[in-house]
């Protein structure tokens, strides 16, 4: 496992991009949700099947790294956990925030595993 100090507190270092370090990672900091994960694995892995090609695969290692990430930083953590709350607020205003700062977490997220 690999990690970077810039980014504060973490829970756990940021994993290798492999199922079983993500999974290993996920059962730390979200084990509640390593049954949708696995699902997702094994439905990923048959679409590579069908589709002979590793890009649902690829897609799914990326998308829980990224998830992983937001899960492992308290911070980002906390800003994803608000931003997904306020996108039902009824103030248009805040709702749109909320979805400026959702995306904003998500794209954090994204970059920090593609690095």
């Amino acid at each position: 496992m690999s990690t970077q100090a810039d980014h504060g507190h973490e829970l756990v270092p940021r994993p290798e991009q492999t199922p079983d370090a993500l999974r290993a990672a996920f059962a730390v900091v979200a084990p509640g949700r390593l049954p949708e994960m696995q699902q997702s694995k094994d439905e990923a892995f048959a679409k590579a099947v069908e589709w002979q090609s590793l890009s649902p695969v690829r897609s799914w290692v990326l998308a829980w790294a990224r998830d992983i990430e937001i899960a492992r930083r308290p911070e980002l953590s906390a800003r994803h956990a608000r931003a997904q709350r306020d996108l039902e607020n009824e103030d248009p205003a805040v709702a749109q925030q909320a979805l400026r700062e959702l995306s904003e977490v998500l794209d954090e997220a994204m970059k920090a595993v593609r690095t």
